[in-house]
């Protein structure tokens, strides 16, 4: 199988040893994606909801960049400080996957990187 770490100046520069994404045979895993703004290069604050909706424009980059799109995800997992945001980052989650309904796991954490609120990971195909 080939294996290809895959980049784009579409997304937040990684902040460690890591690509945007790797694309295997057919699937593509793309690392978790906190909301950073790359176009205003900083992270935003304004809310939970405008956390997770910039995850999710940050994952859509790289799967578009890949040639891929959301509906091609199969996986979905989300990493929140505070479980009881679950309600309002759900509600984001599901104007992004409406009809198209990857599986998903959704994890309460102590901490995630630059102190943010939401992390968001995915599995697509290509």
């Amino acid at each position: 199988m080939k294996i290809k770490m895959f980049n784009t100046d579409n997304a937040p520069a990684a902040v460690g040893p890591y690509s945007h994404a790797v694309i295997a045979g057919e699937m593509i895993y793309v690392s978790g994606q906190v909301p950073f703004n790359p176009a205003k290069g900083e992270l935003v604050k304004s809310g939970i909801e405008d956390e997770a909706k910039q995850c999710l424009e940050n994952v859509k980059a790289i799967l578009v960049d890949a040639g891929t799109c959301l509906e091609n995800v199969v996986k979905a997992t989300i990493f929140i400080k505070n479980m009881d945001d679950f309600g309002k980052i759900n509600a984001v989650y599901g104007t992004y996957f409406s009809e198209h309904k990857p599986a998903r796991a959704c994890v309460e954490v102590a901490r995630l990187p630059l102190g943010v609120n939401v992390e968001i990971e995915v599995i697509a195909a290509i």
